[in-house]
């Protein structure tokens, strides 16, 4: 008898609310600071105004717009829950593995989720243009893509080593009519700045967001936030809310739930739909595993403080795990992963150790892809691969105790606009 792999949502059955995890958390959220007295007043200038609206709303469901749904519908939304059966095995059978599969959206990641909604409040607001940072260029493939489809012109700042390192990245927000600029990039006053002092700088995700924020300032347009901010989180929750429902279709109530963090609204936009129901209940069961790189440690090496989101400081502070606002990271393959801080509302987790932090070298998430590849067959992205080795820890801890786990697992995104840079890492390039 043949053994089912993929687990589907039909369409017509796709959830109609985001989840707000702001109401249940353990305690309030710190509040944004803004010591320059500046900050808010370019927030108000920039960001859409439904957008900074929902950042600090207190209900528990949000209404998705029409429009946003029918979108949702369009570039494949609900993704499979796929069962990584043949990596069971190879992990001895002590774990079941279900992996809600982000891959499978048109651009190739769970980005689209909340750039979809950030694009749309732009469009209400009769922006001129919408622009943003990017890293790995999911994101920036997002923002492209939406605003295609909602006819507004997007100008995307990419990391400067990832613009020059995933060159198919770039030609996809390209197909989509982007404009795609380096960073530190000549389009603005910061950028200008930054490269007279380092004409040679790979760049951050800190720098391309104040370049971001900069451009939309000076040119009438709206910024879009790709992570970090609890608005993104809510928008990407599109994914637990449906995995919510496939785990019930399925009959499984997952011991573990996992993912990789850049800034954190991957893995939470899977998580915390879950844990919200477990905080209400005042008992977290579930285990909550955040996995992230190594070179750029901001969740077992950062500090739990107030920070600046971005390196030119525009944007208000916020609390959070933090390795410095100025970090420049190793300009490593998994650009998703090299911001310097993560989510306020995931660090508060962490910091009240519901959320467990785990970091890994590119070389061993890298060894884990291809390993993951040759057994499942999909590739992962760069940045999903630094999830993989958690799998390897429950199977240990579940051979151990004798007693079978079932793991959720956030696949991020596909690797298949990745393969020259694992070709670097693992030596293709040599034989």
């Amino acid at each position: 008898m043949l053994e089912k792999v993929r687990f589907d949502l039909p369409q017509d059955e796709i959830p109609t609310e985001w989840y707000n995890i702001l109401p249940d958390l353990p305690e309030p959220l710190p509040e944004p600071q803004d010591p320059t007295g500046k900050s808010f007043e370019i927030l108000n200038q920039v960001l859409p105004r439904k957008v900074l609206e929902l950042e600090f709303s207190k209900e528990r469901y949000i209404k998705i717009p029409e429009e946003v749904l029918q979108r949702y519908l369009q570039v494949g939304r609900p993704t499979p829950i796929i069962r990584a059966r043949k990596l069971e095995e190879y992990l001895g059978g002590y774990i079941k593995i279900y992996m809600k599969m982000e891959s499978h959206t048109y651009t190739g990641s769970h980005k689209i989720n909340s750039a979809l909604a950030h694009v749309y409040f732009a469009k209400l607001d009769n922006a001129k243009f919408v622009s943003t940072e990017t890293g790995a260029g999911q994101w920036g493939s997002a923002v492209a893509l939406a605003s295609a489809l909602f006819n507004i012109q997007a100008h995307i700042f990419m990391v400067r080593t990832s613009y020059y390192a995933k060159p198919y990245r770039r030609y996809l927000m390209q197909m989509y009519n982007a404009q795609v600029h380096p960073s530190p990039s000549e389009f603005t006053r910061y950028g200008r700045e930054v490269l007279a002092k380092d004409p040679n700088t790979p760049g951050s995700l800190g720098i391309a967001i104040s370049e971001a924020v900069y451009y939309a300032l000076e040119n009438g347009g709206k910024y879009v936030v790709g992570s970090v901010v609890n608005s993104d989180i809510m928008f990407k929750t599109i994914a637990g809310m449906e995995a919510k429902k496939q785990m019930e279709i399925i009959g499984e109530d997952p011991d573990y739930i996992i993912g990789v963090v850049g800034g954190g609204s991957n893995y939470a936009a899977l998580a915390y739909p879950f844990l919200g129901d477990e905080l209400r209940k005042g008992k977290v069961r579930r285990k909550y595993i955040a996995s992230g790189a190594i070179e750029v440690p901001k969740m077992t090496k950062g500090v739990y403080k107030y920070d600046y989101p971005d390196t030119a400081k525009v944007l208000p502070m916020l609390k959070m795990y933090t390795i410095g606002s100025d970090f420049i990271p190793a300009p490593v393959y998994a650009g998703g992963l090299r911001y310097h801080a993560v989510a306020p509302t995931l660090s508060l987790l962490m910091y009240k150790g519901i959320v467990q932090a785990r970091d890994y070298s590119q070389e061993e998430a890298f060894a884990w892809a291809k390993l993951f590849s040759q057994i499942e067959g999909w590739i992962p992205a760069p940045e999903t691969s630094h999830a993989l080795p958690i799998l390897k820890e429950i199977a240990e801890e579940a051979k151990k105790s004798g007693e079978k786990k079932t793991v959720l697992v956030s696949f991020s995104g596909h690797g298949l606009l990745d393969l020259a840079n694992y070709a670097d890492v693992l030596g293709f390039n040599k034989e």
